[in-house]
């Protein structure tokens, strides 16, 4: 028996580092806001997946505006955002009811593929997390005010999202007191207590900050 699968999008980005005034998440990505990329990125991987989506209250109507312009009739879950990440994420997660696995997505990952989406719930359903990484593709070295050392980068990953996890122990986990130092849903669910399993993402699901992303997704959009 399969589990039950939800993918929760947080899309509370402002687009400052892009100056942007509009939301970077609605912002067009070869003809439509990139946030419709990323939710049809999930309903390619299945139509029976439950989206529930985590929008700032005041862009709520220009959300209507957008499925209206684009006819996007999927049936997706509204959710009001919070200050942070932290508590946009926790309230999304209120409105999953019942056991399952839930996929939690940054908006502005437009990229994400159907495999990496797909492999993101087989590897939860397993081990009850699964993080996209990759592997860093340059020297790093570690700082502080007055030296620089060498630090070996095999040791090191950058995380992606979806990062996806059992519902029983994701909402465990947001009960926990928000923390700085909690900077995705991994770190949190590690603040618990729970080993987190990474898994092999990919270069091309890249996080769209700033204008140069853009011009970065715009290309590899027209690639594939």
């Amino acid at each position: 028996m399969h589990s039950k699968e939800y993918a929760l999008i947080v899309a509370g980005g402002k687009g400052t580092r892009i100056k942007s005034k509009l939301p970077k998440q609605f912002l067009e990505l070869s003809g439509k806001p990139i946030l419709l990329h990323t939710l049809e990125a999930f309903y390619r991987y299945s139509q029976n997946i439950t989206v529930v989506l985590v929008l700032p209250e005041d862009d709520f109507a220009l959300w209507a505006d957008i499925c209206r312009k684009n006819n996007f009739t999927k049936p997706i879950i509204l959710q009001k955002g919070g200050e942070t990440r932290f508590q946009s994420v926790k309230n999304g997660l209120e409105k999953i009811e019942g056991p399952g696995l839930v996929a939690i997505h940054d908006g502005v990952r437009p990229l994400v593929s159907e495999d990496i989406i797909g492999a993101s719930f087989r590897l939860a359903a397993v081990h009850q997390s699964a993080v996209a990484a990759v592997r860093l593709k340059e020297s790093i070295r570690m700082t502080d005010q007055d030296n620089t050392k060498a630090v070996d980068r095999s040791r090191f990953r950058l995380i992606q999202t979806p990062q996806t996890f059992s519902v029983d122990l994701i909402k465990q986990a947001y009960q926990l007191k928000e923390d700085p130092a909690m900077t995705d849903d991994a770190s949190v669910v590690e603040k618990l207590g729970h080993i987190v399993s990474l898994f092999e993402g990919s270069y091309a699901n890249i996080k769209i900050t700033t204008a140069e992303d853009l011009i970065v997704a715009e290309a590899l959009l027209k690639k594939s």
